[in-house]
């Protein structure tokens, strides 16, 4: 799910990314919210804040907002930026190393999070939306924009649309394309919803140490993926050999 692109990457593969990432955001959407009131997963509402904060002459506040913004900007550029550097010198790690960075983040955040929490809880935003940044831009990436996994409008917009498009579009081949995408679409909500609950328990049990958690789900994506990949190269070369 994290190797395939362009024409060798399949409606399953999207589907497989889609549950993985939107669980994870999930957990740290409800986690992050929970542990210091502020969104850690997309930056909407904190443009609001930040416009209001500005017109109020409250520049201090402000700045913090942009800065929240500014994090997440920086998360998806160092994604896509990473992911352009390594694609020229070696396609196995092109996406390894940006989930990588996610999990040492999550992880970071996840045992050290109650210290920062009483010290200055603005820097589990920056790291929370600093890692949904670079999760954002590397499924964009992965999937070329057909999933987005940190956050939900853009979603709700497109399925709105896709499922009025089911009224007027009757041929078989529009209405399968159609379907495959609702189909992605839901799948990304529900794993965000089971996310944002499994989000919730663990943090109400373990605190910040929820997003230990959702690191380890990422890891095990990880390992599980390149398992497979190794499995499917493994019986390409029997199939050759026979």
């Amino acid at each position: 799910m994290f190797r395939h692109r362009d024409r060798t990457r399949t409606l399953l593969h999207n589907l497989k990314i889609a549950s993985l990432l939107s669980f994870i955001a999930g957990i740290v959407n409800v986690a992050g919210f929970m542990a210091v009131q502020r969104l850690t997963t997309n930056v909407t509402g904190h443009f609001a804040f930040f416009m209001r904060a500005i017109f109020n002459l409250h520049f201090l506040e402000g700045f913090i907002y942009f800065l929240y913004i500014f994090f997440f900007f920086a998360g998806s550029f160092v994604s896509s930026f990473l992911i352009e550097i390594i694609s020229r010198k070696s396609e196995r790690f092109i996406y390894t190393i940006p989930a990588s960075i996610e999990c040492l983040l999550l992880l970071i955040m996840g045992i050290w999070g109650g210290y920062f929490a009483a010290a200055n809880p603005d820097v589990i935003v920056f790291c929370l939306l600093f890692a949904m940044g670079l999760q954002n831009a590397l499924v964009t990436k992965i999937s070329n924009a057909s999933v987005r996994t940190t956050h939900l409008t853009g979603l709700f917009t497109d399925l709105g649309i896709e499922l009025s498009q089911l009224f007027f579009y009757t041929a078989p081949a529009q209405r399968h394309k159609l379907l495959s995408s609702i189909r992605l679409r839901f799948r990304v909500v529900f794993f965000f919803f089971m996310g944002g609950i499994a989000g919730g328990i663990l943090y109400t049990n373990i605190r910040l140490y929820a997003l230990c958690f959702a690191a380890l789900v990422l890891v095990a994506g990880l390992i599980y993926d390149s398992i497979r990949f190794r499995v499917i190269l493994l019986k390409r070369k029997l199939i050759q050999k026979q």
